[in-house]
């Protein structure tokens, strides 16, 4: 029989659905509907952190309560500009633009809320683009890809071939940093490698 779901992942992002199912992590999913919008000149790490806390604490006002519920956002920035979800090819051009040949920050957060209580925890990657052709990005833009990313490009797909080199986590980047989610899942008694399957639960 299938292990039963403790985990509600609050987020519709195929990516973060991969990663989970990739550690083994049974779970059920729902993108709730929260207002991204930064407040004024809020910090890149402080949005993250706040938006993650909000997916999760939506989920659990919707129903999910009764779970571990798993929130995540990640925000793209350089020279202390957000770059969100490019929502249009207008706007995406301009982040590939601003991002060529730049090495940028991602900031990826995690909230994990339980019935009493709340866990955080905050992952950085530096990733270093080359130089991006308008024409290439063009292109890049008619793929598909680049709609709903946070700075225009996913670094699993075709956007890859853009990334000249990554300091830090790939996960992170991806949107769900591995070891983060992982010490956050460790804090409530699921473990991703017991050494009795038996014996994972909740504390």
């Amino acid at each position: 029989m299938a292990e039963a779901a403790l985990l509600h992942l609050a987020s519709g992002s195929p990516r973060r659905r991969e990663i989970l199912a990739a550690l083994g992590v049974p779970h059920t999913w729902e993108g709730p509907d929260v207002d991204e919008t930064p407040t004024a000149a809020e910090p890149a790490e402080q949005l993250a952190l706040r938006l993650a806390v909000a997916k999760a604490t939506a989920s659990r006002a919707t129903g999910a309560g009764r779970r571990i519920i798993l929130g995540a956002d990640t925000v793209v920035t350089l020279d202390g500009r957000v770059f969100g979800k490019a929502g249009s090819e207008d706007e995406a051009l301009d982040m590939l633009s601003q991002l060529s040949g730049r090495t940028h920050k991602v900031i990826t957060a995690v909230a994990l809320l339980t019935r009493e209580r709340e866990f955080t925890a905050v992952s950085q990657s530096n990733v270093s683009l080359r130089q991006i052709e308008p024409a290439e990005a063009r292109a890049y833009w008619r793929s598909g890809e680049p709609l709903g990313k946070a700075g225009a490009y996913a670094i699993q797909g075709v956007g890859g071939i853009f990334v000249e080199s990554l300091s830090g986590s790939y996960s992170c980047v991806v949107g769900l940093p591995v070891f983060e989610t992982a010490a956050l899942l460790r804090e409530v008694g699921i473990d991703l490698l017991p050494p009795d399957a038996s014996a994972r639960g909740v504390r």
